[in-house]
């Protein structure tokens, strides 16, 4: 993937008003892999204090979209695992998404969610289905 189709799927992802309306962002795109990151504000924190799980699981599926529409085939999420080991309070966040397996219609992917510190506080993997004649950018 050359840089003017990392822009593209960058941009194509503008689009996820969700994702980009909680501050969440793609930092990095080559193929078959994507790093995601957010900024935790007041707004992203549960009653308890800690960073909401919607945050980072929607930060974990903006990863596996990136790294698994990389391919240029339009990719949707078919399932989704997320495991919480460690709660957060603030600073950045980054989710780094690795495809683990590149099959032409049901890729499978792991996302790996990590403080500034770099201690781990989620694992999210799941599966896609890739829609045919459809491009993702």
């Amino acid at each position: 993937m050359d840089k003017i189709q990392s822009q593209a799927l960058k941009d194509f992802f503008l689009h996820d008003e969700f994702a980009r309306q909680n501050g969440i962002e793609i930092v990095e795109i080559a193929e078959g892999y994507a790093r995601t990151q957010v900024r935790i504000e007041p707004r992203h924190l549960n009653a308890g204090g800690y960073v909401q799980g919607g945050v980072l699981f929607t930060l974990a599926d903006l990863a596996f979209a990136a790294a698994t529409n990389s391919h240029g085939t339009l990719t949707v999420t078919s399932t989704a695992n997320i495991t919480f080991v460690r709660g957060a309070t603030g600073g950045i966040i980054t989710a780094q998404a690795q495809e683990l397996v590149n099959h032409h219609h049901l890729p499978f992917c792991e996302v790996r969610i990590i403080d500034s510190g770099s201690n781990l506080l989620a694992i999210f993997t799941a599966s896609g289905y890739r829609k045919e004649g459809m491009k993702a950018y």
